[in-house]
């Protein structure tokens, strides 16, 4: 084999290897990122969940302290749970909320609620605190037992 040939065989190589250690460069760098971004991504949704907890304890507290409605309660234990643990929504004392729920959600909020005429809110209100006495004792236990529930 001639000598040029050889050269140029070699040189080939060593490009060849060059290019290869360059594109296993760029993909630990690729991965490493990946992992980082995996690494923040799960630190931000274990942050999330824990302030949602922390949220379902403190509204809980607030029920058994009567400092909220019992309806609004509800309604915002419910919507967390659905992100938390909404199997718990399927077994006592804890289905209350979803059943509270069920019985308001055609109910206007917010900006929908204001915008209602007055006699049609009266009578949702009317209905809603209807809705609160009936399941009150109920709502005060799960209230309890939510506060006290390891998730």
């Amino acid at each position: 084999m001639p000598e040029w040939l050889q050269w140029g065989l070699i040189i080939a190589g060593a490009i060849v290897i060059i290019v290869l250690l360059g594109f296993i460069r760029r993909q630990t760098v690729v991965l490493s990122e990946n992992r980082r971004r995996q690494q923040k991504s799960e630190a931000f949704q274990t942050k999330r969940r824990k302030d949602m907890i922390d949220s379902i304890r403190v509204i809980a507290m607030a029920i058994e302290e009567d400092q909220i409605e019992y309806s609004e309660a509800c309604l915002r234990i419910k919507g967390l749970l659905d992100h938390v643990a909404p199997q718990l929504m399927e077994k006592p004392p804890f289905r209350v909320f979803m059943e509270v729920f069920d019985q308001l959600r055609h109910m206007p909020t917010h900006q929908a609620r204001q915008d209602t005429e007055t006699r049609f809110v009266e009578k949702m209100d009317k209905e809603r605190f209807e809705v609160e006495k009936r399941h009150a004792d109920e709502i005060r236990r799960a209230a309890t037992a939510i506060r006290n529930h390891t998730f």
